[in-house]
């Protein structure tokens, strides 16, 4: 018997849910969220989405900060979005440094491999949501839509888009992308 199909959204971290500060979060007091971002996410939830989040965390790989530290920002942000009526299905972060050659470091595609193994769903109506090029990279390898947001490093890779790595969406915030999403699946 075939697992029925489920509605899949991947959403990369720094930039789009939360503030990126121009270097890591490290703690939890360092952590914003992004303007839009818990009613993005709340819409996409109550739409019956799967979010999962999928992140680069060189920072730990590199020495910056340690995996046990991410994992605690990670739970808190968790808490905080359940709170909020949100509830992520699931995190694949790469932990690996920034100059190692992993197969998981986006914009490889490993941690969405990950991410929905055994999960049943439609490529050609799931979507990518991210702010840099890698996101976009990424989401195009695995063969899913992707959206770039305007939070984060998005404005800046909005002006070196090719038409190769061009989105089919350009949002404003989470809650825009979330319509879109919605709206396209």
């Amino acid at each position: 018997m075939q697992k029925p199909l489920r509605k899949v959204v991947f959403v990369d971290r720094d930039g789009v849910i939360n503030v990126d500060l121009w270097k890591y979060v490290e703690s939890w007091d360092e952590f914003r969220f992004e303007k839009g971002a818990l009613e993005g996410l709340k819409m996409l939830s109550e739409a019956g989405f799967d979010i999962y989040i999928i992140s680069n965390q060189a920072g730990v790989g590199d020495g910056i900060f340690t995996e046990a530290a991410m994992w605690q920002v990670h739970e808190k942000m968790v808490e905080a979005m359940k709170k909020y009526g949100i509830l992520i299905r699931g995190a694949r972060y790469c932990t690996h440094g920034k100059k190692e050659n992993c197969d998981c470091r986006k914009p490889k595609t490993k941690l969405l491999e990950k991410a929905v193994t055994g999960v049943n769903f439609d490529k050609k109506k799931t979507f990518f949501i991210g702010d840099k090029s890698s996101d976009l990279e990424a989401g195009k390898n695995f063969g899913v839509h992707t959206i770039l947001v305007r939070t984060g490093y998005g404005p800046k890779t909005e002006k070196k888009l090719t038409e190769a790595l061009r989105p089919e969406h350009i949002a404003h915030n989470l809650v825009e992308a979330a319509s879109i999403v919605i709206q396209n699946s």
